[in-house]
């Protein structure tokens, strides 16, 4: 009876060791600008995500290629016999989310002020190997 549960959770394991995720919270950038670059490299392979990022001229892309960097290491760390390279890792999810929102005032004619809204984000980033499906 209790064989079946156990299976299923040798499964789970198994699915997981697969997936690696970072996660980048509080960035002081706006998620706006953040989707941008996110948009470029969702669904690469993570060389060319890679590439991507390091040649683009947005600020965000050196965050997020930090993120990335930080992703395939924890990848690593779950599968220390796996090779990189055979795994073909790709960029399963990512997703930019809302921050908090710093708010001050910047002052306007005639005695009134303005609220500026100092934007954050979080991004979440999630790995995927494909050494035996294929995908892209």
């Amino acid at each position: 009876m209790g064989s079946r549960k156990k299976q299923m959770a040798e499964a789970i394991k198994a699915e997981k060791k697969q997936i690696a995720f970072a996660k980048l919270n509080n960035c002081p950038t706006s998620p706006r600008k953040m989707r941008l670059v996110a948009d470029l490299v969702r669904g690469e392979k993570i060389d060319k995500a890679l590439n991507i990022l390091r040649f683009s001229s947005k600020e965000a892309s050196n965050r997020l290629e930090k993120l990335l960097l930080s992703a395939i290491a924890n990848w690593q760390a779950k599968n220390e016999d796996e090779d990189i390279e055979s795994a073909e890792l790709f960029i399963k999810e990512i997703r930019v989310d809302g921050g908090s929102m710093l708010k001050r005032l910047r002052p306007a004619p005639q005695g009134r002020a303005h609220r500026i809204r100092k934007r954050s984000n979080h991004v979440t980033l999630v790995l995927g190997a494909n050494n035996n499906t294929q995908s892209n």
